[in-house]
């Protein structure tokens, strides 16, 4: 039993209170929430007191999609995101393979999509810049990567399989093959090293879980299972959610304590990439519309059989192609395994960048969750972005719809995706109510909305919000300015921040205003982090 704690002279977000200003915690949830004046009865012995200083408290944010080990490879290992240039890569990797003799060289994030010349270094400068290492360089997206010819030469199988290059990066299967195995060199301690740091860096941004979406091609079984176990008995950093993305992977998704058999189980790749599957050619490269890595039957089969175990299925689908195909395999569940048994599975779509009102709707009536990311519209859309390059303006324009998966009356979820976006909950709350599209943008509360209780919503949990009774799992912040109701129309945003219709007020999210920063993160009860 946990002494009781009252936090009070600040500001609560909470729908018990729009007014609150106090709330108090003890054992691990949330025992009251209210105003300054009626704080003064929680008041009492065995109770600790805490003066928030004008501080806002509000639910710890959920990061619905990422990859820890990765996330712990892109921090500590060579940051390519700041390269324009083939030049810029290899000096980077020749200055990486004067230190660490014989260690694999690891680097994330290059994006050659807006490079002022175009060209990727060959397998042979990269061979040149760092002799006798093990070199593996993933795109921005993850979906992609450039490679050593000593990496290809430990997986022979690579060679013959689709997405191999013998010059420049790897996709597709070959790439999958490859990215396991710069992976498999790592030890366990290593494995829990490297969550270590991504947590605790999650943590310091005031998430207070996050979901590990694993699978065959990422990290393996192997790695989600040291990560969730050294996880569930360790307080001092966000929770995890685990996730198996394999198809037929039921029972090993069991095993190791998976909350369901879904998360990046590939029904495509990325736009950056080409390789996300699309109904017509990419602009930029007529000669192809993507990949889908799944047939329509083999989707179905895997949505079945997690339905029949009464787990959660799902897939990444990115193109329109792919988003059709999952949502065209859950409506074969419900056939099968009847509309009910799978909308209480909540099945759930990772990304679904392309996707039209029907087809929300569709996923809506089957009780599905949109798990999105809405910072990949700010990094890559607009005019002259990224999306529009790939795919032209027009189309362009459609991608990341999150206000059609709103009114669909979806759960959405919030997350990062990262390493491919940095843990920023704030900065996508705001992508989500500044989205480049206006038509696209939801509200801020919306969003945030979103990000804490939508992520406990899609893990099939309830929390997310602070009213007595739910998970005291919460982040209290430092806010200059006055908080706002902020929508995306105009009549709305008017009575929203009238005080009669009580809608409680969040930071100003608008560009160029800088984020709260987080005082401490606490989990259940417990802190894991503190400034």
């Amino acid at each position: 039993m946990s002494e009781p704690v009252l936090l009070r002279g600040g500001t609560v977000y909470s729908p018990a209170d729009p007014f609150a200003t106090a709330i108090v915690v003890a054992d691990g949830t949330v025992g009251w929430v209210g105003s300054e004046g009626a704080a003064d009865a929680a008041v009492g012995p065995g109770v600790h007191t805490e003066d928030l200083e004008g501080a806002l408290v509000t639910p710890a944010f959920v990061d619905a999609h990422a990859h820890l080990t990765d996330t712990g490879l892109a921090m500590r290992g060579l940051d390519l995101t700041s390269c324009r240039s083939a030049t810029e890569i290899l000096d980077a990797v020749a200055a990486a393979a004067t230190e660490g003799e014989g260690l694999p060289i690891l680097g994330h994030g290059w994006d050659d999509s807006m490079w002022p010349e175009p060209g990727l270094p060959t397998r042979g400068e990269l061979d040149r810049a760092a002799p006798g290492r093990t070199v593996y360089l993933s795109r921005v997206d993850a979906h992609s990567a450039l490679v050593s010819s000593l990496l290809v030469g430990r997986v022979p199988a690579s060679v013959d399989a689709d997405g191999y290059d013998a010059h420049g990066p790897v996709s597709r299967l070959a790439h999958h093959l490859l990215r396991r195995a710069s992976r498999d060199t790592l030890t366990d301690d290593e494995r829990r090293s490297l969550q270590r740091t991504a947590l605790r860096r999650a943590a310091a941004l005031g998430i207070g879980q996050v979901h590990e979406m694993a699978a065959p091609h990422i990290s393996g079984l192997h790695d989600l299972d040291v990560l969730l176990r050294w996880t569930s008995g360790d307080r001092s950093v966000p929770e995890v959610v685990g996730y198996w993305g394999e198809g037929g992977g039921v029972e090993a998704a069991r095993d190791v304590g998976a909350v369901g058999c879904a998360g990046d189980l590939c029904l495509d790749g990325s736009l950056g990439s080409r390789t996300a599957a699309l109904d017509s050619p990419y602009t930029d490269d007529p000669s192809t519309s993507g990949a889908l890595y799944l047939d329509h039957d083999e989707a179905a089969a895997h949505v079945i059989a997690c339905t029949q175990a009464g787990l959660q299925a799902g897939f990444h689908c990115i193109g329109e192609k792919a988003v059709e195909v999952a949502v065209a395999a859950v409506r074969s569940a419900a056939e099968t395994c009847g509309t009910p048994a799978v909308q209480r599975c909540r099945h759930r779509l990772e990304h679904v960048e392309m996707v039209d009102a029907d087809l929300a709707g569709q996923m809506a009536r089957l009780g599905m969750v949109a798990s999105v990311q809405p910072a990949f519209d700010a990094a890559w859309g607009g005019p002259s972005g990224m999306y529009a390059t790939r795919l032209g303006e027009r189309r362009a324009a459609g991608l990341n719809p999150l206000a059609t998966l709103a009114r669909a009356g979806l759960t959405l979820a919030l997350g990062s995706d990262s390493p491919v976006t940095p843990f920023a909950p704030w900065e996508a709350v705001r992508a989500a109510a500044f989205h480049r599209t206006p038509a696209h943008r939801i509200s801020a509360r919306s969003a945030f909305g979103a990000h804490t209780r939508g992520g406990w919503r899609a893990a099939g949990d309830d929390g997310g919000v602070l009213v007595p009774g739910a998970p005291a799992s919460y982040a209290i912040w430092d806010v200059d300015a006055e908080l706002v109701v902020q929508a995306p129309d105009e009549r709305v945003a008017a009575w929203s921040t009238d005080p009669r219709s009580g809608v409680p007020g969040l930071p100003d999210l608008r560009p160029g205003h800088p984020v709260p920063e987080c005082q401490r993160t606490v989990v259940r009860g417990e802190v894991v982090h503190r400034a």
